[in-house]
């Protein structure tokens, strides 16, 4: 025993055997008639209509269907694996014929109307379902071998029927469903799982995470070709709660889909770390503490989840009573097969990887090295599995290398292994995963191979080489990238590329395409990988965001906003060359997905602009984006209220507050400046430091400066340099920092010297406003804006006529534009302005970079 323990081997809870082969739907039907009258299913549509079945209706209606699909099939020789395909969406419906299928003693077969026609062809030859039920308006003309009906012709024939003893099967072996995996081979495989490996993979969730008394409903939200949707549906039917049916549109939509939970007061949700995320994302926008407190088991599975979303998780909830549960497996294992329970923040301290824990009851975990003997405890080596959980095989008995004998053990209940190909260690009896053996990964929940994309390029005509790699894997941020080298002599192009991958690869499989003139090699002759990786950073960082922002339809008005919203957008999605962001593009057809698609109202909140998540989901294009965006601002008010109101106060500029302001101006805008970014590393903080430094008196002459400071602590937050426009400070330094002062006086110069109004007399410039470096980024915001805010209030109340500004970031030219009303007098573009030698300091700024001079009259 003492050798075993130093084995990399787990095994989990052995249960006794049920001496009964249940089966699912006899368990349903025994639970139909302990709970006659409790609701079994709900489903609310997309017009707000709701539907219900009680426990009893849903099991006289499925005895009916299923009298009804054995009758139609007579005609058929029902065998041990016949199936029957269901391609429907989400509603009570749906469950409706999951049930009335394993009536009939037959296994059902999930598909999926976005599937590929070429994939849903492949499962449809190979499975033959004798019967596949659809949605009214599912074309699956390209299916010859059985019969094709809808619901409602299926629920016609039915009412026909007359009752009669259905023909069942007896034995709990016999298969239930087959769910093909996600197809990133290039050719998908039907997995076979029977009623008893169903069975137990649900009996011990059922143990370790009992139903509470006051848990009456819970969500079936996962599509059905996922192995998750097994637990999610017969979980919480056969234990007599009410399952909730929630459609795909909803559960893409935080805003809907958390008010939905709230609802049903859902204690335990099922998610992909990558939905985690989005959700959590959302709930940093919202200032309910007490929102989804009910909601008490969170279970991610189908990616991996990293210590940082487990920390943001315990973080976005402090700490409160929740279980984060990491659980590993495929569909091969009924998706679930080993799991780790989080409770508490503290249990992250000094983990660089979330476990994925121990087996299951009644299963075993062995890691081995390529000669399939077990290594020892600590190190790495393929995860095998045996036991309960193990699928029957694939259909037509693919893959057979697979499923093998189990060589580590003559227990007829462990006889046979899976090699799930993933790579593993133990370490304090705790599972670590360590990737794959291949180069599989999982994308958005799908595992996907890189080496079958590989291939799939590699058929292009005139493609030379290609190496397909993963940027940043598991991260929300993660992007496929292949990296092809095409013959001598030939044009083809990126948008060749793509446009012959979109007819082969479903889109989360779609890589974004690099034309290089060489794969870089290692000296041991494999890919140099890190090359690649840092040859896609270079070129993303440097140019793309700006490169694939086309702004020539946006109108003027709207101009500021665009020059936001697109190139976050482009830096969120890594939109291609071809794929421009432009005004009539649309967020999803560039790339988007409803889980980054929160990271980018995010974003955007970060930057100072609002849209909710459903705005941002539901708009037509980025133009309908623009219309609903709206900075975060306030209506002026009388500038006693402003400062009432606002934890901070405002002081007129002294020589006590010099160290501070000056070092919150030099660290304001050296590390942020938009301007200063393009004159680094020649221009150093105390360049800044030193230019402020040189102006101070003349700006405490004229008292028309002030700084903000928290009412908390009294440390300040902003500082903003104001003096009269015909009596502006003159500076002259010998650092770089005169670049931008002679760039300023070159684009002001001819302003005041022409277009501003001289018989107004007083105009107040502002010249520097800058903030502390503490803040974070929402509450930047709020600062720039409080202080512009009390910049119109104070030249109003000192009788200044107006303001005249230059304005350099985003963030100030939409405040000015779209909030405070200032009149735009003229739109610069920095990378276009040539010093009196001909050097272009700015040249390598983008062409959306502007300035904006800027002037608001008050009469």
């Amino acid at each position: 025993m003492g050798t075993l323990r130093q084995q990399s081997i787990l095994q989990g809870q052995q249960t006794e055997r049920n001496q009964k082969k249940n089966l699912l739907h006899e368990l349903f039907s025994s639970t139909a008639r302990s709970h006659p009258n409790q609701v079994a299913i709900y489903y609310e549509d997309d017009t707000g209509k709701e539907y219900e079945l009680s426990f009893k209706e849903l099991d006289n209606i499925t005895n009916q269907l299923a009298r009804a699909m054995q009758k139609l099939y007579k005609k058929f020789e029902m065998t041990s694996q016949s199936l029957i395909g269901v391609c429907m969406e989400p509603s009570h419906r749906l469950l409706t014929i999951l049930l009335s299928i394993l009536k009939t003693g037959m296994a059902y077969l999930p598909l999926d109307k976005e599937f590929l026609i070429s994939r849903t062809k492949h499962i449809l030859e190979e499975a033959q379902p004798l019967i596949v039920l659809i949605e009214e308006g599912v074309d699956l003309s390209i299916y010859e071998g059985g019969l094709i009906m809808t619901y409602k012709q299926l629920l016609k024939e039915a009412r026909q029927e007359q009752e009669y003893a259905l023909q069942t099967k007896t034995d709990s072996n016999e298969l239930a469903i087959v769910l093909y995996t996600s197809g990133s081979s290039g050719v998908p495989k039907g997995v076979l799982i029977s009623h008893a490996t169903v069975l137990n993979r649900l009996q011990w969730q059922w143990s370790e995470f009992p139903y509470t008394d006051d848990e009456k409903r819970c969500v079936f939200k996962t599509s059905l070709t996922f192995a998750d949707s097994i637990a999610e549906i017969w979980g919480p039917l056969l234990q007599s709660r009410t399952l909730v049916i929630v459609p795909k549109c909803v559960t893409k939509n935080p805003e809907k889909f958390i008010p939905l939970l709230e609802k049903h007061q859902v204690q335990r949700l099922v998610l992909v770390p990558s939905l985690l995320r989005s959700l959590l994302m959302y709930l940093n926008l919202q200032n309910n503490d007490n929102v989804l407190d009910h909601l008490k088991l969170w279970i991610c599975s189908g990616e991996t989840l990293s210590v940082a979303l487990a920390d943001q998780f315990f973080t976005t909830f402090n700490d409160k009573n929740k279980i984060l549960a990491n659980f590993y497996g495929s569909t091969e294992v009924m998706a679930d097969v080993t799991y780790y329970l989080l409770s508490k923040r503290t249990q992250l301290q000094g983990m660089k990887k979330v476990p994925i824990g121990k087996p299951i009851d009644n299963c075993i975990i062995y890691l081995v090295n390529k000669d399939m003997q077990v290594v020892p405890q600590g190190e790495i080596g393929e995860l095998i599995v045996a036991g309960r959980n193990l699928a029957e095989g694939y259909i037509c008995e693919q893959d057979t290398h697979k499923f093998l004998d189990n060589p580590y053990t003559i227990d007829s209940e462990y006889s046979r292994i899976f090699c799930t190909g993933d790579y593993a260690k133990i370490i304090k009896e705790s599972i670590i995963y360590e990737g794959r053996v291949d180069s599989q990964i999982k994308i958005r929940g799908h595992r996907v191979d890189l080496t079958e994309i590989e291939k799939v390029i590699a058929r292009i005509p005139d493609i030379d080489n290609v190496v397909v790699l993963c940027y940043k894997p598991g991260e929300l941020s993660q992007i496929l990238l292949a990296f092809v080298t095409i013959m001598n002599d030939t044009t083809l192009s990126n948008y060749e590329i793509e446009d012959f991958l979109q007819q082969m690869l479903p889109p989360y499989m779609l890589p974004k395409i690099f034309i290089v003139d060489y794969i870089p090699l290692l000296v041991n002759g494999k890919t140099d990988r890190q090359t690649l990786l840092k040859k896609y950073e270079l070129s993303y960082f440097n140019d793309e965001d700006d490169a694939s922002c086309d702004y020539s339809d946006v109108p003027s008005q709207d101009l500021v906003k665009a020059r936001v919203l697109f190139p976050t957008i482009a830096s969120v999605i890594g939109c291609s060359n071809r794929a421009l962001v432009t005004l009539y593009a649309n967020f999803y057809e560039l790339g988007g997905n409803s889980l980054n698609s929160i990271y980018t109202v995010t974003k955007l909140r970060d930057q100072g602009y609002q849209i909710g998540i459903t705005d941002f989901i539901t708009a037509k294009n980025l133009a309908d984006v623009l219309n609903r965006m709206k900075f975060i601002s306030s209506n002026e008010e009388p500038l006693k209220e402003v400062i009432d109101r606002k934890p901070y106060v405002f002081e007129s500029l002294s020589d006590c507050h010099k160290e501070d302001a000056i070092e919150i101006i030099a660290e304001s805008f050296y590390s942020k400046g938009d301007l200063e970014q393009w004159l680094l590393p020649d221009l150093t903080k105390s360049d800044v430091r030193e230019t402020v430094e040189v102006a101070w008196n003349c700006y405490l002459e004229q008292n028309l400066s002030f700084v903000m400071k928290s009412t908390q602590n009294g440390k300040i937050i902003g500082v903003t340099l104001n003096a009269n426009l015909w009596n502006q400070p003159v500076v002259v330094v010998k650092s770089k920092a005169m670049i931008l002062i002679d760039f300023l006086e070159h684009l002001e110069g001819p302003i005041k010297k022409y277009k501003l109004p001289k018989d107004k007399g007083r105009i107040l410039y502002t010249s520097i406003t800058g903030t502390n470096s503490d803040l974070n980024p929402a509450e930047n915001v709020l600062a720039i804006r409080y202080m512009e805010e009390y910049c119109l209030q104070f030249a109003k109340q000192t009788e200044y006529s107006g303001i005249f500004t230059t304005n350099t970031s985003p963030l100030t030219q939409q405040l000015g534009i779209d909030v405070l009303g200032y009149e735009t007098i003229q739109v610069y573009q920095v990378n276009k302005y040539e010093t009196s030698n001909g050097n272009k300091p700015f040249g390598k700024a983008p062409n959306s970079q502007v300035v904006i001079c800027a002037l608001k009259m008050f009469n």
